[in-house]
């Protein structure tokens, strides 16, 4: 059985990884219309993945007892100066969200709740991805510049990402 506290926090979590998604979502909407379909396919694949983030909380909190409380999700931004500009954001966020699991992480363990513990680790080591991938995306732009040929092969290359349900 989770805490009260704990159960808050988690619902936290899945309100968080929902904004993700949608924040990914714009992001890619944004790139649709830029006709950059491979950042568009590269964002839309992140937006599914923080979905699957998020239902993965959701039943997590439902297998332990918890009820799951859906609040409104706030709004996102819709337009970025450039992929540079774009990737930059999502590794800023990607650093918020590692710094929420990291505080889920130190509440399991004040609540001495080692199951929610466990359960976090995927999402620790899931943050350590995260933060890489998009480090190397801008490093990759941080070097192409404006390069319009360097920005049209990143953008060929993110068209072959294919989406991998998470487990």
């Amino acid at each position: 059985m989770l805490s009260k506290k704990l159960e808050a926090a988690l619902n936290a979590q899945i309100n968080a990884e929902f904004w993700s998604a949608y924040l990914y979502l714009s992001m890619a909407s944004h790139f649709a219309a830029d006709g950059k379909p491979g950042f568009a396919n590269w964002f839309q694949i992140q937006f599914k993945e923080e979905q699957d983030h998020a239902i993965k909380f959701f039943n997590y909190v439902i297998e332990r007892g918890g009820k799951v409380e859906l609040k409104p999700i706030k709004d996102v931004p819709n337009s970025w100066t450039s992929p540079l500009n774009a990737f930059e954001d999502t590794l800023k966020h990607e650093q918020v969200v590692t710094g929420y699991i990291n505080d889920l992480v130190t509440l399991a363990k004040d609540e001495k709740d080692y199951a929610t513990e466990s359960m976090l680790k995927w999402f620790v080591d899931e943050q350590v991805e995260e933060e890489a991938t998009a480090q190397g995306y801008i490093d990759a732009l941080r070097m192409i510049k404006d390069n319009g040929f360097g920005i049209y092969t990143l953008d060929k290359e993110l068209q072959s990402r294919v989406y991998t349900p998470v487990v």
